[in-house]
């Protein structure tokens, strides 16, 4: 059984999605080229890896269920808080168990609205990695 977990500022805030996501898929890019010669044809370079990124479906609940896993907010504040975070501008941490999943993130896109009448609050989430930028600093 897994669970998701996004927190920000080294756990200051943290959030447990309430309805885990039925599935998700992370995406490893990868920055190859190609290139074309006179005496070989198209030739391939094996570049760096990109960015991952990953994208979760669910709902927010604004009532309380039987299998929800967590039940620290309910509905809109679960929005409310994904917004203050994105209003921030801090990076996000993303974990989920029973997975090597555990990444730095940034909040690429969120788009939610309310259907099927019951009020809950249907999301999708993009997350993208964020890598902290590690300088060199030489000793002069």
């Amino acid at each position: 059984m897994i669970d998701v977990f996004l927190s920000i500022n080294n756990r200051e805030e943290i959030i447990q999605l309430p309805v885990v996501p039925e599935e998700f898929t992370l995406q490893l890019p990868h920055k190859n080229e190609a290139y074309e010669t006179i005496s070989q044809g198209d030739i391939k370079l094996i570049g760096m890896a990109g960015l991952k990124s990953l994208t979760i479906q669910s709902f927010f609940p604004v009532r309380d269920y039987p299998f929800l896993r967590d039940r620290g907010y309910l509905g809109w504040e679960y929005v409310e808080r994904l917004q203050e975070w994105m209003d921030r501008r801090l990076p996000i941490r993303l974990i989920i168990t029973g997975t090597p999943i555990n990444m730095a993130c940034s909040i690429e896109s969120f788009t939610y609205g309310v259907a099927n009448g019951s009020g809950d609050i249907y999301y999708t989430l993009t997350l993208e990695e964020f890598k902290f930028i590690q300088l060199n600093r030489e000793k002069v």
